[in-house]
């Protein structure tokens, strides 16, 4: 897989996520490209072995005897903690299919029209995540963006004004960035999108429709 995919996560997206920053529905993209990367698995291990070793260096103090106990609770109430993330070959890498609750089948798609349909995931309210199902040859309409996008390709390819993007490629798109991405004619396209902010359509008909559609 590794092999094929030419679009990484970049090194600040990749440490912020080691330090545990990142909101759940970035933390989720972060550990689905992981988990299809060989070369940003090993980014992220290196910055992993790094925290660990700031954390033995660290000057160490006194703490409440029932310190242990309340960390464990809050960590037990976060939902932001990133999962490890595990080697997938599936059409639905292992940390979408534990959001899902199983592979393609267990998605219950919602349509957006012309052929599109999304399912919007469980995270924090940080931001979003959605799974979008793009029929071969239909394209989102143009847009551009309020805040940060990443989108990950899990199956089939998409095109826009920046490249071409297909299965284990991600593109992180933010303000300065106006694209109309176009799945590939030779395969419909499955893709993981998270945003922070609102989406900027262009065209009438999709920004009054995306009040209702969560997008």
């Amino acid at each position: 897989m590794t092999d094929t995919i030419k679009h990484h996560l970049t090194p600040e997206i990749l440490m912020a996520y080691s330090a545990g920053t990142l909101p759940e529905a970035f933390s989720l993209i972060v550990a689905t490209h992981v988990s299809m990367c060989d070369v940003c698995r090993a980014e992220l291990d290196s910055y992993d072995a790094v925290g660990g070793v700031v954390m033995e260096d660290a000057v160490t103090a006194d703490v409440s005897s029932d310190a242990l106990s309340s960390t464990m609770k809050l960590i037990a109430a976060s939902d932001t903690a990133p999962k490890a993330p595990r080697r997938s070959t599936g059409t639905l890498p292992s940390p979408l299919q534990d959001y899902v609750g199983g592979d393609l089948s267990a998605i219950k798609w919602k349509p957006l029209g012309m052929g599109v349909k999304q399912v919007i995931l469980s995270t924090s309210k940080a931001a979003t995540a959605r799974l979008l199902y793009i029929p071969a040859g239909a394209a989102v309409p143009d847009h551009g963006h309020h805040g940060t996008e990443m989108t990950l390709v899990l199956q089939g390819a998409f095109v826009d004004e920046e490249d071409r993007f297909a299965r284990g490629d991600v593109e992180v798109a933010n303000e300065d960035m106006e694209h109309t991405p176009i799945a590939d004619m030779g395969e419909d396209c499955i893709c993981l999108a998270v945003t922070d902010a609102p989406l900027k359509f262009n065209a009438l008909i999709p920004r009054i429709a995306q009040r209702f559609l969560r997008i």
